[in-house]
């Protein structure tokens, strides 16, 4: 910074007699005033970033030494041409025009996630929330949106990076002048093409490798008698790797391997089974199935039945729908069921307050959630909670099975295949659709006999579904 300064010594000396002639008086107070016009200093300012000279009052520290030259020298160094530039207050033009997609909010109980794949590329033009990237974390895979209408400029992550909310990926350009950006990136086809001719030259060099390999074949023929004996030890012989394929783990599967072996390692697991015989609700679904999808417009399925058959049992056992809490127990009185899904992108979307619902809101809640875990658009707090889980294995052949418990909860149903079996009914030998039910719980809150009353309560309504209207 250049600058002026004129100080009056202390003594009363002149300042003429301090720093020379060639000091610039400055105007009298009366047509200038000033808050510190009562002190003689001065300097004078040219910051060259902006290109303007500016006065300031300064009160200069006593024994400081501070350089000075005369004004008319610096205005005079001053090029026309040099003020009109850097007057100029700089702006891009592009500045205005670029927006960042950043990772949306994920859950009070999600910090991170990993950037599992990018559904676009550089220099792909994109429509405003169209999504661009997804999120994979530990309960359910997120889209990041993309904030504006335009042209993606470039990526400022990478697949597999971990990343959390607020994380710029893209950039993007609000208008076509984005791709001209992109343009760098379009030169790495270009190098990659310039990279081909240079196998020739590796053919070349292999070319001799021919010769090497004819002098190996004269000597293997001279090994190969040695051969024979090792091929007789009795050391196991391993698939080559060349036939082995290493993928990492998503977050999802490693969340719901941590979380089942800790159900494992904390919970006391039981399971009790029973059977169920199917006839009277299949035979309901049968009679009313047209006219209840005319009515609702959802058809009426097999899951509805065991979720209000489960509500009944969980109101008549409220210990099963409790957990441990430390020393302390908790009881609910609500009823959130957790249905469990085979999809990569969810696990256990939840029917919030079931209690309340009847079978075709029943029906209609879980074919909305399972559509939107189907196409990864089910949210955080649709997954979250839950006092109670249903899993139907059944719908993949499964006989039988011994569910593990999601935590936090208490226990689990298990809903297995119908098949026909030979079943005594009022003394004849009859073909009858079974299904068999296991239930898993938490032997340190739930006693056998809780759990056998529960899933006792549970056959009794699947096989007579009267029993709901009259609460028998």
């Amino acid at each position: 910074m250049l600058g002026v300064l004129r100080r009056k010594a202390a003594s009363g000396a002149s300042s003429a007699s301090v720093y020379g002639k060639s000091i610039y008086k400055p105007k009298p107070a009366v047509s200038t005033p000033r808050a510190c016009s009562a002190f003689p200093e001065e300097i004078i300012h040219h910051p060259r970033g902006v290109g303007h000279v500016r006065n300031f009052c300064h009160l200069p520290l006593a024994g400081h030494m501070r350089s000075s030259m005369p004004k008319r020298e610096i205005v005079g160094n001053l090029q026309q041409d040099d003020m009109q530039i850097w007057s100029r207050s700089f702006c891009s033009n592009n500045e205005g025009d670029l927006v960042e997609a950043v990772v949306p909010y994920m859950g009070e109980s999600i910090s991170d996630g990993t950037l599992s794949a990018f559904l676009k590329k550089p220099g792909d033009r994109v429509q405003i929330d169209e999504p661009i990237a997804q999120v994979e974390t530990d309960k359910v895979t997120i889209d990041v949106n993309s904030p504006e209408s335009g042209v993606i400029q470039k990526f400022l992550a990478n697949e597999g990076d971990t990343v959390e909310p607020g994380t710029k990926v893209a950039i993007i350009s609000k208008s076509s002048e984005g791709v001209a950006h992109v343009a760098p990136s379009g030169e790495k086809p270009s190098e990659k093409a310039a990279a081909p001719p240079s196998p020739p030259a590796e053919e070349k060099k292999e070319k001799p490798a021919p010769k090497v390999e004819t002098t190996t074949v004269v000597e293997k023929p001279k090994r190969s008698p040695p051969l024979p004996p090792r091929s007789s030890a009795t050391e196991p012989q391993l698939p080559p790797k060349e036939r082995e394929r290493r993928v990492p783990m998503t977050r999802l599967r490693k969340r719901v391997a941590t979380r089942l072996k800790d159900s494992q390692n904390t919970f006391a697991l039981l399971t009790t089974f029973n059977e169920v015989d199917m006839t009277n609700l299949m035979k309901l679904r049968s009679d009313y199935k047209d006219a209840f999808v005319e009515k609702h417009g959802v058809k009426l399925g097999l899951m509805s039945g065991f979720v209000k058959a489960a509500i009944s049992a969980l109101q008549k056992q409220p210990i099963v729908n409790a957990v441990i809490d430390g020393d302390d127990i908790i009881y609910r009185d609500y009823v959130d069921i957790s249905i469990a899904v085979g999809t990569p992108k969810a696990r256990f979307p939840v029917l919030r307050n079931a209690e309340s619902m009847n079978f075709a809101e029943v029906e209609k809640e879980i074919n909305t959630l399972a559509q939107k875990a189907l196409n990864g658009t089910i949210s955080i707090d649709e997954m979250a909670g839950g006092t109670f889980t249903i899993s139907n294995g059944g719908v993949y052949g499964s006989l039988l099975s011994t569910p593990i418990i999601n935590p936090p909860q208490s226990a689990i149903l298990g809903m297995h295949s119908i098949v026909n079996r030979p079943m005594v009914v009022g003394g004849n030998i009859e073909s009858r659709p079974m299904m068999y039910i296991a239930l898993t719980y938490d032997h340190r809150l739930i006693d056998g006999r809780e759990a056998v009353f529960f899933l006792r309560r549970i056959k009794d309504v699947v096989e007579d579904p009267r029993r709901l209207l009259l609460d028998v």
